[in-house]
């Protein structure tokens, strides 16, 4: 009988990196779809942002919620969704992002700063 253990991720090991790599599956067609993204963890979840109109790889999510990522040396897949405005999530994601890249803020800042922003939250599997 053969074992192998799986090795557990670490999101606390890579939430300092810069980028995430996000490879979404084409709404049309089918094939992998690659974007470098600014991203956040916080509370077990990757936390993306995007300003104005859908982007491809979003809209390809909306499709398909299953999503692969590539953080620093770790590769690893998860479920993503479009949170909803005034959704405890979103705010989740909103105080994680801007902390992430610019430090604390007030909820009045982070409504401001995201008013015209889609967060994405990413539960790793």
């Amino acid at each position: 009988m053969t074992y192998f253990m799986q090795r557990i991720l670490n999101l606390d090991e890579i939430k300092n990196e810069k980028f995430v790599y996000l490879t979404t599956k084409g709404r049309k067609s089918d094939k992998d779809h690659e974007v470098e993204l600014w991203f956040a963890i916080s509370e077990g979840r990757v936390y993306l942002s995007h300003e104005g109109q859908q982007t491809d790889w979003m809209k390809n999510l909306i499709k398909n919620q299953n999503v692969k990522m590539k953080i620093g040396s770790e590769v690893f897949r998860g479920e993503a969704i479009i949170t909803e405005h005034g959704s405890p999530e979103r705010m989740k994601g909103m105080q994680a992002l801007y902390s992430k890249y610019y430090g604390p803020a007030s909820k009045e800042t982070l409504d401001d700063w995201f008013e015209l922003s889609s967060v994405i939250g990413i539960k790793p599997e």
